[in-house]
């Protein structure tokens, strides 16, 4: 059966797929153009870089597809409310958040009709996100790459939200590799769209290193582990030599902080540092966040043939959102 399109606020996706805006410069608009192009919700991860950057690369993929572009930015950033004016400023279409939550961007949606979409770990802030006026939730668990609000697995944690998320879309995310996943959060539990982040790191549009893509194409399920962020949370990692100095507790300090990034931070390490040098290709000086399942994907495709294989299998065994988990 075809997929249903996903409508957030005005705006509809053809396919119920939303690229995940992985920071820093993981997900850029050499990614998030190729998904809207495929009818997916394309993101532009928002957040540890500077406002200029960030309007230049929305004004680029504004420019290049009449698809739609989100930004995705954490609460966590010093700068957050600089970033989410500067993204409105420049045309984005919609607001991603999480990492922290947020009140007040409600009343700027409102005031500048645009999306606010909200990534939640639990009922409670789901609820309030609602309430507060999101005009999605993302229901991200515990196999999620990168930052964690919850250790619980996905086919847990997103029934009981789903039963206090009513009048808006409700996403699931975290460890979705293929479409038959993607149809099962869909069909079984109710999902009206998937997020999906390390898949597309393995594309051929993404713009991390080589050396950052293979570290991907290596990592075997006993070398994706948690690991400790500086803003508080704990995070998932694939090992590199980085991770393990920090799981040996070995000195992984900074000689000084020099983005004052984080509203709040440990300073045990620079993870913008960490991050930035993965990116580039010093994935042994760097940290490569990634998804609990990304050992089971071992080849690069590009954003097309992901979109293709996503939707043939999915459509495949999809027959309806009924939800039955839930009702059941």
């Amino acid at each position: 059966m075809k997929l249903p399109e996903l409508k957030i606020g005005s705006l509809i996706a053809k396919i119920p797929i939303i690229q995940g805006g992985m920071s820093i410069r993981v997900s850029t608009s050499a990614l998030a153009i190729p998904v809207a192009e495929c009818g997916g919700i394309g993101t532009i991860g928002g957040s540890g870089i500077p406002v200029p950057e960030l309007q230049e690369d929305i004004h680029k993929a504004k420019s290049a597809t009449k698809g739609i572009i989100a930004v995705n930015i954490m609460y966590a950033m010093r700068d957050f409310y600089e970033l989410v004016m500067g993204s409105i400023e420049a045309g984005a279409d919609m607001i991603i958040t999480g990492a922290g939550f947020s009140r007040d961007i409600f009343k700027i949606g409102k005031q500048h009709n645009i999306p606010i979409v909200s990534i939640v770990s639990s009922p409670s802030f789901a609820r309030l996100a609602e309430k507060l006026g999101a005009a999605a939730v993302i229901v991200e668990s515990t196999e999620a790459g990168g930052h964690l609000g919850t250790t619980e697995p996905l086919r847990e944690l997103f029934p009981s939200i789903r039963k206090v998320v009513s009048k808006v879309p409700l996403i699931a995310a975290g460890g979705i590799t293929d479409g038959y996943d993607m149809a099962e959060m869909m069909d079984t539990y109710g999902a009206d769209g998937v997020q999906i982040a390390s898949r597309f790191v393995l594309s051929k549009e993404c713009s991390v290193s080589q050396e950052f893509k293979d570290v991907f194409l290596q990592a075997g399920k006993e070398d994706i582990v948690l690991v400790s962020s500086p803003v508080g949370m704990p995070g998932r990692a694939i090992k590199t030599p980085f991770v393990d100095k920090m799981l040996g507790n070995e000195d992984i300090s900074a000689e000084a902080c020099r983005f004052k990034c984080l509203k709040k931070c440990n300073y045990r390490y620079c993870i913008n540092d960490r991050l930035t040098a993965s990116q580039q290709g010093d994935v042994d000086q760097g940290l490569v966040f990634a998804g609990a399942n990304t050992y089971k994907m071992k080849e690069i495709l590009s954003v097309r043939e992901i979109f293709d294989r996503f939707i043939e299998a999915a459509e495949s065994v999809y027959k309806e959102k009924k939800g039955d988990i839930v009702k059941g």
